[in-house]
């Protein structure tokens, strides 16, 4: 597992260093993917029971050609580590649970 909490204090210190604002309230985009359609399927169920806006699964392509199944989680939040590695902690945990990959976060600047 890599290091969640290093990252995104890395993301939201880059973010508030380029000017993006303070005061607003941030789109975070939560990652998974999966080999398996059935997996993912799962783990997006379980997110939405838990109370989490889950986007439809989609089919993404990778660099080499293969074939991937992915989708997103989106939560809107402030843009603080502390309050995102909530939901990175609790993510990584359903990921995990039903053997899928969280494959991290990102969200876009604002001024």
């Amino acid at each position: 597992m890599e290091n969640w909490r290093e990252i995104s204090e890395d993301i939201v210190d880059s973010l508030l260093e380029d000017g993006s604002a303070t005061d607003k309230l941030y789109e975070v985009e939560h990652h998974f993917v999966c080999e398996d359609f059935k997996k993912l399927e799962n783990a997006a169920l379980a997110a939405f029971r838990l109370g989490y806006d889950v986007e439809d699964p989609a089919e993404l392509e990778l660099e080499d050609g293969s074939k991937i199944w992915g989708f997103d989680i989106v939560v809107e939040v402030e843009l603080d580590a502390d309050v995102i590695m909530e939901d990175v902690d609790k993510l990584v945990a359903l990921a995990q649970e039903h053997n899928v990959e969280y494959d991290g976060w990102g969200t876009y600047f604002q001024e």
